[in-house]
């Protein structure tokens, strides 16, 4: 039985704006089994990003706890979390922005492991890089090229040798693939899944298209302004998904047959909840066919459905 390498307990992150508080993360529980993959859905706002950055500390959590091994890293000081940072990566969305223009290509992959000490000769840190470039798939030929000389496949796999550079054991996928062509995000996710395969490596994979992260992932959380709606393994979530919000995502998806004629969907009406300040009860009541007014006046639970299953709607439970 795999290990729980990354945990997070009531989990929040508020940012004080002028109209009040931003609830960004409001309480989130995940939990992502060691070698696995934890896909993260959800529209753009909901917090996604927010949390993978909470979890790795690069934003400090306002409450809650975050495990990683057993360990509450938001008690770190600044030394301990310098030395376990080292086995949590990050891959950014955009592969162009995320890495400095006037660095090639060996100097963008060999900067960690120059900064982080790694090794003690720069001839050890460049055999590294080099071995990292053919991991990742890059040319050699390439090692003096610069970011702009790149295309946008090429240029996520630098951001992919980076976050490989000190043998992490976990690494927050924050849309990896998002900002590349359908083709070159095939690739991308199959080099994503071997590298998990080879290393070890536990992923937390934060997407919008619910395509890529069935593909890649081995359970699915779901979130909606900040909260964590549902989450399930993948196959479960799919055939049986519970929340209306969750329901309305996947009747969204395309179905790329033109003898279907008829495709019933769920559209999601009414107005969007802030999350400035939000009021106690499910946030998404104000756009769910199913509410009623129990749903806007108290916050709901997040309970097992079945087996692994949970989600807040208290309609279906």
């Amino acid at each position: 039985m795999s290990s729980v390498m990354v945990e997070t307990k009531k989990l929040k992150k508020y940012f004080h704006v002028s109209a009040g508080i931003l609830h960004a993360v409001d309480g989130v529980d995940i939990k992502i089994e060691e070698g696995k993959t934890l896909g993260v859905v959800g529209e753009s706002g909901c917090g996604k990003s927010t949390l993978g950055r909470v979890i790795l500390r690069l934003l400090e959590p306002s409450s809650g706890e975050i495990l990683f091994d057993g360990n509450d890293i938001t008690k770190y000081n600044k030394k301990e979390l310098w030395a376990v940072r080292k086995q949590m990566q990050i891959i950014f969305q955009d592969p162009y922005s995320s890495i400095n223009p006037r660095m090639t290509v060996q100097e963008l992959i060999s900067e960690p492991m120059i900064v982080n000490k790694a090794y003690k000769t720069k001839a050890e840190v460049y055999k590294r890089t080099a071995e990292l470039m053919e991991t990742v798939g890059l040319a050699e030929r390439l090692s003096g090229s610069y970011p702009h000389e790149l295309d946008g496949g090429r240029r996520q796999r630098i951001g992919v040798a980076r976050a490989l550079s000190l043998n992490p054991k976990f690494i927050v996928c924050d849309e990896p693939v998002s900002a590349l062509d359908v083709s070159i995000q095939a690739q991308i996710l199959n080099l994503l899944m071997d590298l998990q395969e080879k290393f070890g490596l536990t992923y937390m994979f934060i997407t919008h298209d619910l395509s890529v992260v069935k593909h890649i992932s081995n359970e699915i959380t779901v979130m909606y302004l900040g909260k964590c709606v549902e989450r399930a393994p993948v196959k479960e979530l799919f055939n049986n998904p519970v929340h209306p919000y969750t329901r309305a995502l996947l009747a969204a998806i395309p179905i790329p047959d033109t003898r279907v004629k008829k495709i019933k969907t769920e559209v999601i009406k009414g107005e969007l909840t802030s999350p400035i300040n939000p009021k106690p009860g499910c946030r998404f009541a104000p756009r769910c066919p199913y509410a009623v007014p129990d749903c806007a006046a108290n916050n709901p639970e997040f309970t097992e459905v079945t087996p692994g299953h949970f989600t807040e709607c208290v309609h279906f439970v």
